[in-house]
């Protein structure tokens, strides 16, 4: 499950048995019915971690992670930019704007790392117990965790954080929680117990409890906090880093805390390494980007492919004060793209979503606008195993063939390929996508009068205002609303403020026709996908900004809950790829297969590099002696 401002990387856990195997329509069938209860196990595992399916990668005994630098020196800052403002250093409500790094104070009980996917380990504990069904958890505390004033963490404060999200959390968050999760007793100062819920499946529960945030209970009751409501007082955590000093909807800095109780803990070993961390906030990236090459702030990671090939010219690149360069990744493609507003009727009806799809010609744009430089999305799962790929296999029948039966999606998702973006020619409007954009929306009832503009039955005009708060992208959306216009939409963009635009696109407003948002997933999903995509929690949720509500993604989201093996889960996730894509709420846009940054050159990273993150404010490290350099040349101030 995801929380607001935590990890924005969502993570599953769990062992299981085999969907290949010997598994019949009629298992399936009962698993999209409803979760049989599962016998308590008898054998309860005591562990360093948890891992969805198999092994850990990391022994118990291990001495740090792969891809640290296990000698990097401490010291320096680190200082990138953030785009807009913030007013709030509370980032688990949906009120206000909150702070780059306003969560970074905090720490989890379990924690992931960034070259193995579904592995949990312990942090803030010294072992975890679960039985081999995994109904429930205990985690043994460390004894010597505190917080950063120096007192300790115990398990009242692990209840006490875990009951506030139950009940001051992001409605969609604790919606998901309390279908899933029954309790959390202290059983002592230094263990905890959560207990699930029957009726539900528990593969990832014991890692996703072990994953929220912990903050202290006296600072959060002392200070009379509250997580709906905004604040500049931030939460007291254990975490490395503390709050410095902030200039509110300008600039914010962390400093390392030198007390920190987990500095040798094998895990955390080459990591944390910067004395500081600083983030300046721009109005747009254009004045951000100046700002880096002024030296305002001193790494960037860039977005904009044309900045990328045309913009690093200046003479710091070409003398090496600043790097730039292009770092390998194996992360999951974000899913990004536009997004459609379900709530609003216009938008409900699937041909008229498609004809709007086939107006943005992505082959244009990555050739005319993007340098060739991006590849395209197809699917929620895009650059992993995961995702669907051609004509459905027999398993994956298994599973959809009930969902036809029932009239819940189309027949057509059992023969033919996966639903695929639409693709166009050369030129900006492409003139077939054009004849049958216009076909569809004849056919839905929006036929074209004698002005070029397309109304329905009571004169209504279809109108479609594509929502923005990125000046850059100006140049991506001006072409897609003017094929749109040319198709006879009332098209138009509309530039607004980041504070704006969140207002706008949260609950209870919505007050959208488009936006470009994500796709979201985890690369091996669970329970987050009800928040993602669930029908329960669309009208109020901030990760569902579609409104998707389907009967036939709600059972299959259960389904790949239910995975109980990486061969399940990932024919289930398929199946639920090929729905999700075939219920057209997004228009794909694109991504890359590696990380572009830019630093000056008194920033270091490992020899090797974690698959799953550039890990620049975790892994990297400050070289003073470069830094002087550049500060004897003039370069910094």
């Amino acid at each position: 499950m995801r929380s607001k401002g935590h990890d924005a990387v969502a993570k599953a856990w769990g062992p299981g048995r085999s969907f290949v195997h010997g598994l019949g329509a009629g298992f399936l069938i009962l698993a999209l019915a409803g979760f049989a209860v599962a016998a308590r196990a008898e054998t309860v595992i005591t562990s360093h971690g948890i891992s969805t399916f198999g092994d850990l990668q990391l022994p118990a005994d291990f001495k740090h992670l792969s891809y640290v630098n296990p000698d990097a020196p401490k010291g320096g800052e680190l200082s990138q930019w953030a785009q807009g403002t913030f007013d709030t250093m509370n980032p688990y409500s949906a009120k206000g704007l909150a702070a780059v790094g306003s969560n970074i104070m905090l720490e989890s009980i379990l924690v992931g790392t960034a070259d193995e996917i579904g592995a949990s380990y312990c942090l803030l504990c010294t072992t975890m117990e679960y039985p081999e069904d995994r109904s429930w958890v205990i985690f043994n505390l460390r004894p010597e965790v505190t917080f950063s004033d120096g007192t300790p963490l115990t398990s009242e404060d692990v209840v006490f954080s875990y009951e506030t999200f139950v009940a001051k959390g992001l409605t969609d968050f604790r919606t998901v929680f309390a279908e899933q999760v029954g309790g959390a007793e202290a059983l002592g100062p230094n263990r905890v117990k959560f207990t699930f819920k029957p009726n539900v499946p528990w593969r990832d529960l014991p890692a996703e409890v072990g994953g929220l945030p912990v903050f202290s209970k006296a600072h959060y009751l002392a200070n009379k906090l509250d997580m709906e409501e905004t604040t500049l007082i931030p939460y007291l955590g254990s975490g490395p880093y503390v709050l410095d000093k902030m200039d509110v909807g300008r600039s914010v800095v962390y400093k390392r805390n030198p007390d920190y109780w987990g500095e040798g803990l094998p895990i955390n070993i080459g990591q944390n390494n910067f004395d500081s961390l600083r983030w300046e906030y721009f109005a747009d990236g254009n004045a951000a980007f100046e700002g880096f090459k002024a030296g305002v702030y001193r790494f960037r990671t860039e977005n904009s492919s044309k900045s990328w090939a045309e913009s690093y010219d200046f003479p710091a690149v070409a003398d090496g004060t600043v790097i730039k360069a292009e770092l390998p990744s194996g992360a999951k493609a974000s899913g990004q793209g536009f997004v459609f507003n379900l709530r609003r009727t216009n938008w409900q009806v699937p041909k008229v979503r498609q004809a709007v799809a086939m107006m943005f010609n992505f082959e244009w744009s990555n050739q005319t606008l993007f340098y060739g430089l991006y590849d395209r999305i197809n699917s929620v799962w895009e650059n992993t195993d995961m995702a669907a790929v051609g004509v459905v296999t027999p398993e994956e029948v298994a599973i959809l063939q009930p969902l036809v039966d029932e009239g819940l999606i189309p027949a057509a998702l059992l023969t033919d390929p996966a639903v695929m973006a639409p693709t166009s020619g050369e030129r900006q409007l492409d003139r077939k996508n054009l004849r049958a954009a216009s076909a569809l929306l004849d056919e839905a009832g929006w036929p074209v009068g004698d002005d070029g503009k397309r109304r329905n039955d009571k004169g209504q005009l279809l109108t479609l205002e594509v929502l923005n708060a990125n000046p850059q992208f100006d140049r991506v959306i001006t072409p897609f609303v003017e094929n749109l216009i040319a198709l006879g939409v009332d098209a138009k963009l509309t530039n607004i403020d980041p504070a704006q635009f969140e207002l706008r696109t949260r609950d209870p407003a919505y007050d959208f026709d488009m936006i470009t948002d994500a796709a979201a997933s985890a690369y091996f999903s669970g329970s987050e996908l009800k928040q993602y995509y669930g029908s329960a929690t669309a009208d109020v949720s901030v990760f569902n900004k579609a409104g998707l509500k389907s009967k036939a993604v709600d059972k299959l989201i259960e389904v790949v809950m239910a995975a109980k093996t990486k061969a399940e889960l990932t024919v289930a996730t398929k199946a639920l790829d090929r729905a999700l894509r075939a219920e057209g709420f997004w228009i794909p846009q694109w991504y890359k297969s590696t990380n572009w940054v830019a630093y000056y050159n008194m920033y270091e990273h490992p020899e090797t590099l974690a698959p799953y993150s550039v890990g620049q404010t975790t892994t990297w490290w400050y070289n003073a002696e470069k830094a002087e350099a550049l500060k004897a040349a003039g370069v910094l101030q």
